[in-house]
């Protein structure tokens, strides 16, 4: 009679979990049958969606690989005027040596304006990929010529 009694206890146990199990998968069914998959997948599917609109967009690969060509270049063309300005302004008039002296100022301040935009471009995750393998990883502000390739 012991014997008897403990099956069916272990019966009544297995039922039990069994139950237990089969109301969580139901539980697990339901959410998904009802959109609850939808709200606990909505973060990822957001960064996918997001980076699929963006990174995979052969669009903005293609213009931000040549934005960074755009910047160096605007770095290197505002070292060339300066150059070709202080070579001007050897031989220039006093009224064109301030002329000369206010417009390579200004020069300065594009080029380094440049040079904080290539290099934040760079730094960002999304468009660091996307820069050419010959142009360099940062640009420097205090030299005095840029190079646009390795």
């Amino acid at each position: 009679m012991v014997m008897g009694q403990v099956r069916e206890g272990a019966r009544l146990g297995a039922r039990a979990v069994g139950g237990v199990i089969a109301l969580a998968v139901l539980y697990v069914i339901g959410v998904f049958a009802f959109g609850g998959a939808g709200w606990i997948t909505a973060p990822f599917r957001g960064e996918v969606d997001k980076r699929e609109n963006t990174v995979g967009s052969g669009e903005f690969r293609q213009s931000t690989y040549e934005e960074f060509f755009d910047l160096c270049e605007a770095v290197q063309n505002a070292e060339g005027t300066i150059q070709a300005l202080q070579e001007e302004r050897k031989a220039a008039s006093a009224t064109r040596t301030t002329q000369i002296d206010q417009s390579i100022t200004a020069l300065k301040a594009t080029r380094i304006e440049s040079v904080n935009a290539y290099n934040s471009k760079a730094a960002q995750e999304h468009r660091a990929p996307f820069r050419d393998k010959d142009l360099p990883y940062r640009l420097v502000a205090t030299a005095e010529r840029t190079t646009c390739t390795n």
